[in-house]
This record gives structure tokens, sequence and C-alpha cells, in this order.
């Protein structure tokens, strides 16, 4: 498909989603720049933060280091004018741009005003568009008369944790995990409904999981309100709350798989990797009914969005998880459907380069 090896400014490069957009044998003939590390240093889970490729005054001393540019996440704190000279710059250089917009709405903020202001920059300006799901696509032929190529996320658990058939423990688990509760999370409605829903179950436990950082004074997260409320669920019958730091992802695997359901509690979102690991080790989700969860993977829905809260809903959902087991997909599947995704990119890419 290629002459010569294609070098992708891909923002960022560090994320399983985007480590996971080549091949499994690294056959492909796609080089992805390692992200630059900050000059401060800091690091978030996932990568390098904030990306220093984007910025109009890097692209500038290394345009000759790339072919073209992806971006895919880190522009939270990036405003339309800064994405807008980004654009520019890029265009002067002649490098084409490639968007996969994996959020209509960011769920780090907590109004959508910014992120489409910089949606209404990136959308236009790309060479080539990509979102994970049919509806996500719609939205952007309706909302910017773009087409989308849809392409699926790809696995996010490595090879060696994936089940060789699912796990059955003695305790039906059913985990709202609530991070450190970012913009778009309202956990404490979906954690009562459900302790008072475990009630009718001989084996169902509502397992609460946060970060210590909400706890600490002086950490962006801090939240104690919330946490003070979430921890006195813990005394309501088979409910537990579990406090930690973030986990590994060795222990982010472990703790999925030790649930027979995890709920997302999120009041507006478009797409999860969430979803996508537990899809892979096989533990059923219930999704929220906003955004697009059920199109990107096999989920049960309730009614939950930033205006409206079937509590009933949820209670149903439950109960049909209870009373199925899912089938997790097999390493064979994944490694197809990802070597997959790599060929449409590749084909996506020189698209972009004969244009």
């Amino acid at each position: 498909m290629f002459n010569t090896q294609v070098r992708v400014a891909s923002v960022p490069s560090s994320h399983v989603y985007v480590r996971h957009l080549s091949t499994p044998d690294a056959s492909s003939q796609v080089t992805r720049l390692p992200d630059p590390v900050p000059a401060d240093g800091r690091k978030v889970p996932g990568g390098w933060w904030p990306p220093v490729m984007l910025d109009p005054d890097w692209i500038a001393r290394h345009h000759d280091d790339f072919d073209l540019m992806h971006v895919h996440f880190g522009f939270d704190a990036i405003g339309p004018d800064t994405m807008r000279a980004i654009v520019d710059e890029l265009e002067r250089h002649g490098k084409p741009l490639v968007y996969t917009l994996h959020d209509l709405r960011n769920p780090h903020h907590p109004t959508p005003g910014d992120h489409e202001k910089v949606l209404d920059v990136l959308v236009p300006a790309a060479t080539e568009l990509v979102t994970l799901t049919p509806g996500a696509a719609e939205v952007i032929e309706r909302r910017w008369s773009r087409t989308a190529s849809v392409l699926p996320h790809p696995h996010v658990v490595p090879r060696v944790r994936f089940p060789a058939s699912p796990t059955v423990g003695e305790e039906f688990v059913v985990g709202v995990h609530a991070k450190s509760v970012r913009p778009n999370m309202d956990p404490l409605p979906v954690i009562s409904t459900l302790t008072d829903a475990a009630a009718s179950y001989p084996d169902v436990v509502i397992q609460v999981n946060l970060h210590s950082e909400v706890f600490e004074p002086g950490s962006h997260w801090y939240n104690p309100e919330f946490g003070s409320a979430a921890l006195s669920l813990g005394g309501r019958p088979a409910t537990r709350v579990v406090v930690h730091d973030y986990f590994s992802d060795d222990e982010l695997w472990d703790y999925l798989e030790s649930l027979a359901v995890s709920v997302l509690p999120y009041r507006f979102g478009t797409h999860s990797g969430w979803l996508e690991a537990c899809h892979d080790l096989g533990t059923a989700v219930i999704a929220p009914s906003c955004g697009f969860y059920r199109d990107q993977r096999e989920c049960e829905l309730f009614d939950f969005t930033e205006d409206r809260y079937d509590a009933e809903s949820l209670v149903q959902a439950l109960d049909r998880s209870y009373r199925r087991v899912p089938t997790p997909p097999t390493w064979t599947q994944r490694r197809s459907e990802r070597a997959w995704i790599a060929a449409e990119h590749d084909r996506l890419y020189a698209r972009c380069l004969d244009a």
C-alpha cells in the first residue's frame, strides 16, 4: 500500500487505543512518533500530558519529522484559537490532518460549549474523519455535513489476560466505579437504586470503588462531600465501598474480572474504553442511555441523561443482566478485528497522502 514507511504524529501515541491501531505482529508500514515528554515531566495514566505535539510551534519545528497528524485525545485545555493555529500550521506545511472523534461531549467538561467550539475547528478541517459507532457518525453528518469512517474500538486487554471462559463466583458482584468522580459522573442515585434492588436477590453484592484522591486536600479531585456520602452507603446491606489509588493495568483487569456486571454512572458521554475492557473480559455492562454505548458493544441500557433518570429502567437492566451469562470474545476474534482496523487505517492514511 505504501512505498515507504509512513510517519504519523499521533496525539497521543502511548494510549492503549492508539497502540492497538497497529497490527498485532507490528508488520505495518505505519510508524507513530513517540509522545514527546513535557518540560515538567507530567504524566497521566495512558500517556504524557499535555500533548507536546498539539502546538503550532512544535509543528513548525518538527514538520519534517512526520507525514501526517492524527488527533485522538488530549485537547481538553486547548481553545479554538489555538486549535485553529495548529490547523493553519499543518496546512502551511502540507500535512494532512486525521481526526478520530471519540467524544461528541467531553466527559471532563461540565458544560459542552468549550469542547464544541474546538470540534467546530477540527471536524471541518480534517482531511479524514473517523469515529467508533454509526450513531456518532450520524451526528457528525447532521452537525457538520461530513462523512466519518466508522471503525470499532480495538481490544484493550492484552492477549495473556483474555479469559478461557466466563468467571462465575459465589457472589454476583455489581460494580459502580466512581473513580475520581469526573464531571460526567453521578454515581449516588445509581448506587442507591442498586442497593435497594439487591435485596431481591440471594447473592447480589453492590461494590462501589473510588479513588483515594477524593479524600486528599489539595488534589484536583478533592470531593469530601461525595466521599462521605459514598462511605455512608457502605452501611447498607449487601453493599461495600472500596477506596484505593489508581489501579495498575493488572489490578484493573483483576477488578473487572471479579465483577459480574459493571454499571456506568454517566450523565453524558459518547464512547467508552471501560466498556471495551469489560467486553474483552466477559464482564457484562449496564450503560446509560446517553451516548452510543450500545452501538459500541452489546450491553444493557438504563435511562440516564443530564435531564432524566428512570430508576425502574436500571432495576430492569439489573434483572436482565442477572439472568444472562455473557460470552467473552476470543483472542483470535479480537486479534483478527485489530488487524482489520489497522489495515483500514493504512488505507485511510494512503488516501490522505494521495489527495
